[in-house]
């Protein structure tokens, strides 16, 4: 595997680091929206990990709060296959219901073209949530964008490559590595 990797471009002690600092500024927000000091007695967060990429980053994040909460997933496909852009937002499960009243967490692996998440963001609001945050591990740069979406929390800025690794795939493949890193060419053709 580490064969078709170019380079890494986020170690995982830096992850890491990162999660737990994303955690904490999401804990101290939803408190705030509690009016209490802790989001403890909360029990009205509902965290949405975009599926199947933000699984990693998701479980990582959800062990930082400290927090009374439920998850509600969402399945969605935009780079089927051997693809390296987006084919737009193909949602493949349904979407999470019953969300009025509640602080909803959008989690997602990569802020790319934007459709993705503005689409879920989007469909989201029209449930009359109390509080919508976006929070992505990636965040492509704007030049890469199609679509504007509101994002919170971003964990890394990064080129526009094709990453892999923590979750983020080619193909179904990479996943597993616990690092973010840049895909060698030859190995998408």
């Amino acid at each position: 595997m580490h064969a078709d990797l170019e380079r890494t471009l986020v170690t995982r002690e830096q992850i890491a680091a990162r999660v737990a600092e994303l955690g904490r500024q999401l804990a101290d927000d939803l408190a705030l929206d509690f009016g209490t000091r802790s989001a403890q007695s909360g029990g009205n967060v509902v965290i949405v990990p975009v599926m199947t990429g933000a699984l990693v980053f998701t479980a990582d994040l959800m062990r930082q709060l400290p927090i009374k909460l439920s998850l509600e997933l969402v399945a969605v496909s935009s780079y089927p296959g051997k693809s390296m852009e987006s084919k737009g937002v193909k949602i493949a499960s349904e979407l999470p219901q019953d969300l009025a009243g509640k602080h909803v967490v959008i989690v997602d692996d990569i802020l790319d073209s934007g459709q993705t998440l503005g689409v879920i963001r989007e469909l989201i609001e029209r449930q009359k949530p109390a509080s919508v945050r976006c929070c992505v591990l990636l965040k492509k740069p704007e030049s890469a964008r199609k679509r504007h979406v509101a994002v919170e929390y971003v964990g890394f800025e990064i080129p526009d490559a094709f990453v892999v690794g923590y979750g983020l795939d080619f193909d179904g493949f990479y996943r597993n590595h616990p690092e973010i890193a840049i895909l060698k060419l030859e190995v998408t053709k």
